[in-house]
C-alpha cells in the first residue's frame, strides 16, 4: 500500500510526542481555555448575584446550636464532602451525610439544632427530597444550593442560594462542570464568612491542622528551633575585628551578634560586613567591631512564629536573625538552615 505524501512538518497518523504517547491536537489547548473561561464566568456571575440571602445563610448557621450537615448526590455529593471538610477545618463543626444512606439510618445523626445544607443543581434530586420532610420534623433548618429558584428543594428551604450557571463547560453542555465549580466556590465563600464572623484565628486553625508541613508552619515558634547558650555567636562592644571573625568561625552561622555589658543587642557583624571592611583595608587586629558592624539590626523574639521569622528573612534578604527577649537582651540565634531542618521552610 502506498501512502499519500506528507508536507513538511505534517505528522502521520499515530505520530507520537517525544517520550512516547500520542500528541494531543492543538485544539485541546483552546478547549481547555474555553473550559476555564466558562467556569470563571460562572463564579463571577454568582458573585454579582450575591445578596441578603447569603447573609441569611450565615446568620442561620451562627444562630443554631448544632452542627452543619452537608449532603448531595453524584457530583454534588463530592462537592458537599469538600464543603463539609472546609467548614470543619475553619471553625464550623460540619460533616457529610450521603442522602441515600440518610434514608437508611444515617438521618439519626441529624439533630434539632443542626443546619442541613442540600446541594442539587436541578433542585429535584429524589434522594434529597425524600428526606426533607424528616429533616424538618426533627427541627433542623435547611439551606439549599440549587440552579433553579423554582425547584422543589429551593421552595422548601429556609434559605435558598442560587448557583445557576449560563452553561456547563462540557462541550455537550451535559456533564456537571461549571455548576459544580460554582457550588464549590459558594461553599468556600460561606465557610470563610463564618470563619470571619466567629473570629477564627491562625492558632485555632493550627489546632485542627497539627499534621504535615501546614501544622509545623503554624505551630512552630522561634524558641522551638533557635540556637541557645554556647551555640549563640556573640561578642561584646570593644571586641576587635579578629575576635569577631573567630566567633563567626567557631559558631558557623556566618554572623556574630554584638552586645553590651547587659547582653542587650546593639549590632550584628556578618560576612557581608567583613567583605566591606576588607574593601576598606581596615586593620583586623586593631579595629573595634562597633566601627564596622551593622547597627540596630533586625531581630525576632522567641515567642514569634517560625513562619514570621521566615517572612522577615525573605523581606530583608537575610539568612540569619538574632533572637532577643522583651528587654532586647540576646537569648538566641536563628538561621535559615535551622528553619530547613525543622521543615518550616
Amino acid at each position: 500500500m502506498i501512502s499519500a505524501p506528507r508536507t513538511a512538518g505534517q505528522s502521520a497518523p499515530g505520530d507520537t510526542a517525544q517520550g512516547g504517547g500520542t500528541r494531543a491536537a492543538p485544539s485541546a489547548l483552546e478547549l481547555a481555555r474555553r473550559v476555564l473561561q466558562i467556569e470563571s464566568d460562572a463564579i463571577r456571575a454568582i458573585m454579582d448575584r450575591l445578596d441578603g440571602r447569603f447573609l441569611d445563610a450565615v446568620t442561620l448557621v451562627l444562630s443554631r446550636s448544632g452542627r452543619v450537615v452537608v449532603s448531595g448526590i453524584g457530583k454534588s455529593g463530592h462537592v458537599a464532602r469538600k464543603i463539609a471538610s472546609t467548614l470543619a477545618s475553619t471553625g464550623t463543626p460540619a460533616y457529610f451525610v450521603h442522602p441515600a444512606e440518610a434514608s437508611h439510618g444515617d438521618l439519626g445523626m441529624v439533630m434539632s439544632g443542626d443546619v442541613f445544607i442540600a446541594i442539587s443543581y436541578s433542585g429535584e434530586s429524589d434522594e434529597l427530597l425524600d428526606i426533607v420532610p424528616l429533616l424538618k420534623r426533627q427541627g433542623a433548618k435547611l439551606i439549599a444550593l440549587t440552579g433553579n429558584a423554582n425547584s422543589t428543594l429551593a421552595r422548601e428551604a429556609d434559605v435558598h442560594l442560587d448557583v445557576a450557571v449560563a452553561q456547563e463547560a462540557c462541550p455537550l453542555n451535559l456533564a456537571p462542570t461549571a455548576s459544580t465549580t460554582a457550588s464549590l466556590a459558594l461553599g468556600d465563600a460561606l465557610a470563610v464568612a463564618l470563619l470571619d464572623a466567629r473570629g477564627f484565628s491562625a492558632d485555632d486553625f493550627a489546632r485542627s491542622h497539627p499534621g504535615g508541613r501546614l501544622g509545623r508552619r503554624l505551630l512552630t515558634h522561634v524558641g522551638d528551633v533557635m540556637r541557645t547558650g554556647e551555640a549563640v555567636p556573640a561578642v561584646v562592644l570593644g571586641a576587635t575585628l579578629v575576635e569577631g571573625l573567630i566567633e563567626i568561625s567557631r559558631k558557623g552561622m556566618g554572623m556574630t551578634a554584638v552586645v553590651d555589658d547587659a547582653r542587650r543587642l546593639v549590632g550584628i557583624f556578618t560576612d557581608g560586613d567583613l567583605r566591606r571592611s576588607l574593601e576598606r583595608d581596615v586593620n583586623l587586629r586593631t579595629t573595634r567591631i562597633e566601627a564596622v558592624m551593622t547597627h540596630g539590626p533586625r531581630s525576632v523574639q522567641p515567642g514569634a512564629l517560625a513562619a514570621e521569622a521566615v517572612e522577615l528573612m525573605e523581606r530583608t534578604k537575610s539568612t540569619q536573625l538574632p533572637v532577643v527577649d522583651a528587654d532586647g537582651r540576646l537569648v538566641g540565634a536563628l538561621n535559615i538552615h535551622d528553619l530547613f531542618r525543622s521543615k518550616v521552610v
